[in-house]
């Protein structure tokens, strides 16, 4: 399991933690941010390809110490900065495996349409936000008790399985498309406080949690082709 349901903190909607950053500013930031934070997970996921589980487990380790080591420097941007690209580096090398897994047992197609659907789905996700004004903030805390669920799901069908993968897969990706809305609205309203590498950290996540999510129910169809 990679950091399915790690999310940095997140600032209570209406208590901004500094003033807001303009939007159009923000955005740029952020997104740019993730962009290269995604290539640099990806180029890592394909230096590691092959490696075994018990090295990605310690690279999932490493990253979750980086990932609060992120907000604990957010008054640092560059040293921040640097953390969360070592932190997608260590992402792409503990979900490798995964991938591997993936290709040798359906084949490659599987990761790429997973990744297509996942920019696509969090582009269409963003323009709804910016195009509607839609405003989901206020329900980051029902969608945080539903993460949080999930993660103790998730950690109970690791001994006993009582839920099927698939249906484990589709809950994942409905929570994450909230807190992608969430995201954005948050970034549309100035970032809540929220510095640029916190908001890039958090969309991150989400998109890397989506694109998990795709990859299960994509290769369960195919595997049961």
């Amino acid at each position: 399991m990679a950091f399915r349901f790690q999310q940095p903190p997140r600032a209570p909607y209406g208590a901004p933690l500094a003033p807001a950053i303009p939007t159009h500013s923000l955005l740029a930031q952020v997104l740019g941010i993730t962009a290269l934070g995604l290539c640099v997970t990806a180029v890592a996921a394909y230096i590691a390809q092959g490696i075994s589980p018990a090295l990605g487990l310690v690279a999932m380790i490493v990253g979750f110490i980086l990932l609060f080591s992120i907000y604990g420097t957010r008054n640092n941007p560059a040293l921040s900065l640097t953390l969360f690209y070592a932190f997608t580096f260590c992402e792409g090398v503990g979900i490798a495996p995964v991938i591997g897994q993936y290709v040798r047992s359906v084949g490659p197609s599987v990761v790429v349409n997973a990744a297509i659907t996942t920019g696509l789905g969090m582009f269409a996700l963003a323009a709804i936000v910016y195009a509607t004004g839609l405003d989901l903030r206020r329900f980051q805390g029902i969608l945080t008790i539903a993460l949080l669920g999930l993660i103790v799901v998730g950690i109970i069908s690791l001994f006993v399985r009582f839920i099927h993968p698939e249906v484990y897969a589709w809950i994942t990706l409905v929570i994450f498309a909230g807190l992608v809305l969430v995201d954005f609205a948050r970034i549309r309203a100035g970032g809540d406080g929220l510095t640029p590498v916190l908001m890039a950290t958090s969309i991150y996540l989400d998109t890397i949690n989506i694109f998990l999510a795709l990859l299960q129910i994509f290769g369960g169809r195919r595997s049961n082709d």
